[in-house]
């Protein structure tokens, strides 16, 4: 079983930048690859992007490409999502996901919620106009 908790949210202006953490446990981390995802009232969650076990690939939303950064500290056991140039359509709870099923980096995408088998208590990002 793996916990999740997650923190860095809160409230920033536009054009500005925050830092999310998401600390792991209960299973050793370099075994799974983990995903970032959030979502806004009323909306979907949607994938913002995902890292691999080792932290050597990753994969991102055009939404966010080249703003977010997404690494991993396998020694802290813990992820990060670096937003940068922040926009008002970030706002949302941002959740950290970990992917407990695969055991490698793979072409498929992981996109998807249910690609992956826990995520943190959620995390809310609020960016001012």
């Amino acid at each position: 079983q793996v916990q999740l908790v997650e923190s860095g949210g809160g409230l920033v202006q536009a054009g500005g930048s925050l830092r999310l953490s998401c600390a792991a446990s209960g299973r050793t981390f370099t075994s799974y690859a983990m995903g970032w995802f959030r979502q806004a009232p009323w909306k979907e969650r949607e994938f913002v992007a995902r890292i691999s076990q080792n932290g050597g690939r990753t994969d991102y939303a055009d939404s966010v490409k080249c703003r977010f950064t997404t690494s991993r500290d396998n020694a802290k056991n813990t992820v990060y999502l670096k937003m940068n140039s922040l926009k008002a359509g970030d706002t949302a709870v941002y959740y950290c996901e970990g992917d407990l099923r695969t055991p490698r980096w793979t072409k498929v995408k992981k996109r998807r919620v249910t690609d992956y088998d826990c995520w943190g208590q959620g995390n809310q990002v609020t960016v001012s106009s």
